[in-house]
């Protein structure tokens, strides 16, 4: 691999130089082929023959420079102060086959300055969701961290239960998050300009032709957040703890909780347990984002020729870049042209889903058995199926929506719409009884289902013989939500 430690070369106040603590006999869980290919791992007979024990604490390669970060952030709207990396070590970092710097970050390696009342430790149920999202969400097409993969170990960590420990090598364009700024400004304010630098020249080297390099970077993180947030809608990702310390400033989804994909459809759904105020509902991540960057940005008004009213026009992209995304792949999911009567069909479309709280992933993926049923059989079956739910006031407001959709898709390419469908509803989400099932037989022993799923969500768009009726079938419309929590 290609190694480029540049964290490792910064101000050592920013982190803590240290070894990860070993677990107790660890063992292959499982090994992400595509991401070891695209880091250059898989050239590397060491790396490939020992990744176990790497994963494990139990060796570290001469080229890794393992470290804990220091951050800060807001957590639920409040300031939390210092936070940093409590159980995870930044192990490495590494230019891609695309020349794209990748960090490789052990998730799960033991105590750290930054661990406050923590154990170091991550558990395997949560470890499994972690993987599996981060992959669910690469191969849907949004950015996201990945993992090159994870161990499972006789390690005993104590949660609500004892659980088994494990540790997951996540892999990420970056792990600065908003809170470093955060941590920064309050704790070595003196830093502020080099970091800024780093920033740029690291991961926005073309903001450099600006003449406001500093300004076009902060409108360039707003901008991909703003993205992010968007593609999260669209596909009906909830995150779940949106604090400042929990996203990335290159807008790819970090810190993976109390996630979950939406289901039966709730815009106002919660699927962090202990969210007791809905914070962080699904319907509110947009805003969410928008308050995230607009304490964060705050901080750079220490830097020359930053003031209040040039952050404030860097902040102001925002809200159109996210509608005008949002909108845009909305119109795609019903394979229409973005326009006005578009966005109309598709804004009572979600409310039809909302009214009869129907599935979002397969009311979507339906569509192609109501346009083309002869060619798309499942899909027909999933529109018959929906449609068998509905009382006898939403079948018929459904007949007169589907008249009206109809008619616009004939304006357009009936081909063209069909392969946008295809391409931007998929048929597999990681539902969280998906997960559940996979982590019920692991801690059995059993990685069979682990491996099924994973390639289920490795092609998202498609059938797959492989594929069971559980894993595209919703709860019951009022059956109890599974608990979700950090620990998770």
């Amino acid at each position: 691999m290609r190694y480029q430690n540049t964290y490792a070369q910064l101000d050592t106040r920013l982190y803590h130089e240290q070894l990860p603590n070993p677990l107790d006999n660890p063992r292959a869980g499982h090994f992400n082929t595509q991401v070891a290919e695209q880091l250059d791992w898989t050239q590397d007979a060491d790396l490939m023959n020992r990744w176990v024990e790497i994963l494990g604490g139990q060796y570290v390669p001469a080229e890794f420079q393992p470290l804990s970060m220091a951050y800060a952030g807001h957590q639920f709207g409040q300031w939390a102060g210092q936070l940093g990396d409590g159980r995870g070590l930044l192990m490495a970092q590494v230019l891609d086959k695309n020349n794209q710097l990748q960090d490789l970050h052990l998730k799960g390696a033991g105590l750290t300055p930054y661990s406050r009342m923590g154990d170091g430790r991550a558990v395997l149920r949560s470890t499994i969701r972690e993987y599996l999202c981060g992959h669910a969400l690469t191969q849907l097409g949004i950015s996201s961290s990945n993992a090159l993969g994870f161990v499972i170990s006789d390690t005993k960590v104590r949660r609500e239960r004892i659980e088994t420990g494990a540790a997951l090598m996540r892999v990420a364009d970056s792990h600065i998050r908003l809170g470093h700024v955060e941590w920064i400004a309050s704790f070595a304010p003196d830093l502020l300009a080099e970091f800024t630098d780093y920033m740029i020249d690291t991961y926005y080297p073309e903001c450099r032709g600006s003449d406001t390099p500093i300004l076009t970077f902060l409108q360039a993180v707003v901008e991909r957040t703003a993205r992010m947030i968007a593609d999260w809608q669209l596909i009906g990702f909830a995150h779940g703890v949106m604090n400042t310390d929990n996203l990335s400033i290159t807008g790819s989804t970090l810190d993976f909780g109390p996630f979950g994909f939406m289901e039966r459809f709730n815009p106002a759904w919660i699927n962090n347990h202990s969210d007791h105020s809905g914070r962080y509902a699904y319907q509110n991540q947009p805003a969410i984002g928008h308050w995230n960057l607009n304490v964060w940005l705050p901080h750079f008004m220490r830097l020359d020729g930053v003031t209040r009213e040039t952050l404030a026009d860097c902040l102001a992209p925002y809200e159109a870049s996210f509608m005008q995304h949002y909108q845009q792949g909305l119109c795609r999911k019903l394979g229409l042209a973005h326009q006005r009567e578009s966005l109309s069909l598709a804004f009572e479309w979600l409310t039809l889903l909302e009214d009869n709280l129907l599935d979002y992933t397969n009311s979507f993926r339906a569509l192609l058995g109501l346009i083309a049923p002869d060619t798309h059989p499942y899909e027909q079956q999933l529109l018959a199926t929906m449609t068998a739910e509905l009382n006898p006031k939403a079948q018929q407001d459904l007949q007169a929506w589907s008249t009206r959709y109809l008619a616009q898709l004939q304006q357009g390419s009936i081909t063209q719409a069909i392969e946008e469908m295809q391409s931007s509803n998929p048929i597999y989400v990681l539902r969280n009884s998906m997960a559940q099932r996979v982590i019920v037989a692991a801690e059995q022993g059993q990685l069979d289902e682990l491996n099924r799923v994973f390639e289920l969500l490795a092609k998202p768009y498609m059938l797959h013989d492989s594929a069971t009726d559980l894993d595209t079938l919703p709860p019951a419309p009022h059956a109890p939500q599974m608990p979700i929590s950090c620990s998770s």
